[in-house]
């Protein structure tokens, strides 16, 4: 075993090989490239699969869920400077999507076994300004949404899903992306349902939210020329949803290959120094990165590397340490900091062979 690729995206993609190169050459005859029938199919199919009635094909993950909150403002749910709760152990982008509209993003702290919001915490963090949650459903495994739906409905809140890492993860059968008012959906070439480039989708029940978001995506606009807000230009463009809707076929597959791997972690890796990941339900866990915790990270992650194992750290820095957010350096909070400092993430994919996965185990155990 000479080395063992964190994500080999070129194979991922070559396992459909024949029916992209279709979609491509269906697009490319078909002469039309943007908001046409190949978008329109990936949105119902994509509504359709996360058990809601609409589904809003935008450029980008961050783009989904700015767009949400923007739509809010103009349905007039949402204003400058009020407070949404997000995560403090999230990646920057769900912050982002709350600092661009001009509202105050909120953190707190995760539970450190689940790395997902921690539900009694949320409860502690809400004021008088709070309008929305923003629970991410990191590292593929969907938070505690019955608990957050419940606290959302107690204070009359918004609730945002961050569904970017999280595609067919569900929760006594309800999907990822049918929780929350809304959702924002990631299509990133290494998620698990990933594009061949940058893609995005909200998800939806709100049919008053859905309009705003088909105006806002495309310049404000419903019919050319006309504009009725001012919007943008986030539009999943026609190539993207036809490629994904090849691979949304297959994404149930290949979720159960990661699901195997996982099971193949959870019972192989036996080390005092490393804390595997808690599981909820396996049906919770769509598992689009196995992240363990070391006390000694770095030099675990230098030993496996010498062995040919490429691993990566989601996330080194947490948003309220990096620069960009200097205003909330000051913050103390130490499940979150402790997180970044101790995580690591090992190899999973559905092109890995059992080979590897073992020979990922036997080098953990070394340790």
């Amino acid at each position: 075993m000479n080395k063992v690729d964190f994500l080999d995206l070129k194979n991922i993609n070559l396992k459909y090989e024949q029916e992209l190169k279709d979609a491509f050459e269906r697009v490319l005859n078909s002469g039309w490239y943007i908001m046409g029938q190949e978008l329109t199919h990936f949105e119902e199919m994509f509504a359709k699969y996360c058990g809601v009635k609409h589904c809003i094909g935008v450029a980008n993950g961050l783009d989904a869920l700015i767009l949400v909150i923007r739509a809010w403002k103009e349905m007039g749910k949402l204003t400058d400077g009020d407070e949404i709760i997000v995560p403090a152990n999230t990646y920057i982008a769900s912050v982002l999507a709350v600092t661009e509209n001009g509202l105050i993003p909120v953190f707190v702290e995760p539970d450190a076994a689940s790395f997902n919001l921690d539900p009694d915490k949320i409860e502690q963090a809400i004021t008088n300004k709070t309008k929305a949650i923003l629970p991410v459903h990191l590292y593929g495994q969907i938070c505690d949404m019955p608990a957050i739906r419940k606290i959302a409905d107690k204070h009359n809140l918004l609730v945002l899903e961050d569904s970017a890492q999280s595609h067919g993860a569900k929760i006594e059968g309800i999907m990822s992306g049918a929780w929350g008012d809304a959702s924002g959906f990631s299509f990133y070439p290494g998620k698990n349902l990933g594009a061949l480039g940058d893609a995005g989708a909200i998800t939806t029940n709100d049919s008053e939210l859905d309009s705003t978001l088909r105006s806002l995506r495309n310049y404000g606009s419903h019919k050319k020329y006309h504009n009725i807000t001012c919007g943008v230009n986030s539009r999943l463009d026609e190539l993207q949803a036809a490629l994904l809707s090849v691979k949304l076929h297959h994404l149930d597959d290949d979720t159960e290959i990661r699901r195997c791997i996982a099971e193949k972690y959870l019972k192989g890796i036996r080390n005092d120094k490393i804390l595997l990941p808690k599981v909820v339900s396996a049906e919770s866990h769509v598992w689009h990165l196995f992240v363990i915790r070391c006390p000694e990270r770095d030099a675990l992650q230098s030993y496996l590397a010498k062995n040919g194992i490429q691993t990566l750290i989601h996330y080194p820095i947490p948003p309220h340490k990096q620069e960009a957010y200097k205003q909330y350096n000051h913050l103390s909070l130490p499940i979150t900091e402790q997180i970044h400092e101790d995580v690591l993430s090992l190899p999973i994919s559905p092109v890995m062979t059992s080979e590897q996965v073992e020979f990922v185990i036997a080098v953990l155990n070394n340790f």
